[in-house]
């Protein structure tokens, strides 16, 4: 079993920046990849980022390149989303989301269907 327990979601203007948290405890963190997910009202719930067991491999979505970072920080069993140049088409529910059944896994994955916990989300509101 894996808890995860976002933070850092808010209201911010167009152009500003925002860094999520994503705090995770049960497994040995450092074993499994993680990613974030998104979902806008009415929408699917579409992939933003994921990084591997040892954040030496990366993969974001075409939307966010350039403007978005994920890292994490194995000691604190934390991962990270931050989000600069925001635009109000990233107003979302953020999830991250655990990839557990693939043990260190070295390429990340963009399938949410891979992932195995999720957390409950945090709110990212882009006003224009």
């Amino acid at each position: 079993q894996v808890q995860l327990v976002e933070s850092g979601g808010g209201l911010v203007q167009a152009g500003g920046s925002l860094r999520l948290s994503c705090a995770a405890s049960g497994r040995t963190f450092s074993s499994y990849a993680m990613g974030w997910f998104r979902q806008a009202p009415g929408k699917e719930r579409d992939f933003v980022a994921a990084i591997s067991w040892s954040g030496g491999s990366t993969y974001y979505a075409g939307s966010v390149k350039g403007r978005f970072t994920i890292s994490r920080d194995n000691a604190k069993n934390t991962v990270y989303l931050q989000m600069n140049s925001l635009k109000p088409e990233d107003t979302a529910v953020y999830y991250c989301a655990a990839d557990v059944r693939l043990f260190r896994r070295t390429v990340p994955t963009p399938t949410a269907g891979e992932y195995d916990y999720w957390g409950q989300g945090t709110q990212v509101t882009v006003s224009s």
